[in-house]
């Protein structure tokens, strides 16, 4: 049976438990301070939404919007965007994967931040599709493409992000280790 230090200095493991770990404080942070503070989730949400309505108007529909979390196209019941929806837990992923997996701070400090910002603008564009998909499609289809088609693509997307970071940033690419031959 290998030892604790043993499983430590594995690559795969250590990653395993740095990315639990970091998943652990992330999960605590948020649920018992950021998410009862409800600054961050609001800040989120309403950037996100009006950002989804400024492309919307730009690409000539009549919007409206209420309060920071309901947009739509006239003509709409529009679309309420809750916490769960807004694309902090997907960047906190991202970043447990990044942090754990092996490579140069200096290029984690600018590709952290860099994925940040697509993850987000991959959700202001999920909006913007609902959106269209509530005007000119059935509720059947606006359920469907939120449950499945763009959580689909969210989690892709994370994935592409993480293969970009893992193949071509982090300049480690596996998790193998060395060996000495005998």
């Amino acid at each position: 049976m290998p030892s604790f230090a043993s499983v430590i200095k594995n690559p795969l493991y250590k990653f395993l438990l740095s990315a639990a770990g970091f998943y652990l404080l992330w999960y605590f942070l948020y649920n018992l301070w950021l998410r009862p503070a409800d600054t961050l989730d609001l800040w989120v949400v309403r950037e996100t939404m009006s950002t989804a309505r400024h492309i919307l108007n730009f690409m000539g529909f009549v919007t409206f919007s209420y309060e920071a979390r309901l947009v739509g196209i006239d003509g709409t019941p529009g679309l309420w965007m809750g916490d769960n929806c807004d694309s902090i837990e997907l960047c906190a992923i991202f970043t447990g994967f990044i942090i754990a997996f092996p490579g140069l701070w200096k290029h984690k400090l600018w590709y952290i931040p860099l994925g940040w910002v697509l993850i987000t603008y991959m959700n202001v564009m999920r909006i913007v599709a609902l959106a269209i998909t509530q005007k000119y499609l059935s509720l059947k289809w606006l359920n469907f493409n939120h449950t499945y088609t763009f959580t689909i693509i969210a989690y892709a997307f994370i994935f592409m992000l993480w293969y970009v970071w893992i193949n071509k940033t982090s300049k480690s690419g596996s998790f193998r280790t060395t060996r000495t031959q005998a």
